[in-house]
């Protein structure tokens, strides 16, 4: 079992790794340009890396609740969000912080951070977690997901985490005993429509 366990985790990183010498696909037009995207393999540089500055970075959402679907906020009913208990939350300098969840519970809650982070440095914490804390990585949505679950270590509830990059954004979900089914797809899907 470990042996092939080890063989996706090779795998996956090297898919991984592949990803970040990939040059955005020209159907998608609106992706932003890497400043590491190399010239075409016909040779010729294409327009998007040309060493002509780079476009305006993709804004960030500034509503928690907006850049949900309806049936996760149904999911949601009744869960406070950004209570002051949290700490800071809301369209912070340079990113989006959304905590759900009641401070007066031990362990149910989800916090949502979506900030701003280079290709490179994106995919290098991506495949660290793949490497080393056994995270299960593939390419949705014209980005990279990366994801795992794990047991409570003192109660009967399921933790995990998320993250998914795609254009100069990360969004990284932490949760203990609360995870809205599509949850991250309906940010996803609001924020790349």
């Amino acid at each position: 079992m470990k042996l092939r366990a080890g063989a996706a985790v090779a795998l996956l990183l090297t898919s991984v790794t592949l990803l970040a010498g990939c040059a955005p696909a020209e159907k998608d037009a609106a992706t932003p340009p890497s400043p590491s995207v190399a010239p075409s393999a016909s040779g010729s540089a294409s327009a998007s890396a040309s060493p002509t500055p780079m476009p305006t970075a993709m804004p960030l959402p500034g509503d928690c609740r907006e850049i949900l679907s309806d049936a996760v906020l149904a999911q949601l009913e009744g869960v406070p969000l950004n209570d002051p208990a949290f700490g800071d939350s809301g369209l912070l300098d340079d990113s989006l912080v959304c905590n759900w969840g009641d401070p007066g519970a031990d362990t149910t809650g989800l916090t949502t951070t979506i900030s701003r982070m280079n290709r490179g440095p994106a995919l290098d914490l991506l495949n660290a977690i793949a490497a080393d804390e056994g995270f299960t990585c593939y390419t949705p949505d014209g980005g990279t997901r990366c994801e795992k679950s794990w047991q409570n270590e003192q109660y009967p509830v399921t933790d995990g985490r998320t993250l998914f990059w795609r254009d100069g954004l990360l969004i990284d979900t932490r949760y203990s005993n609360l995870a809205p089914a599509g949850y991250t797809s309906s940010i996803v899907k609001t924020l790349w429509p």
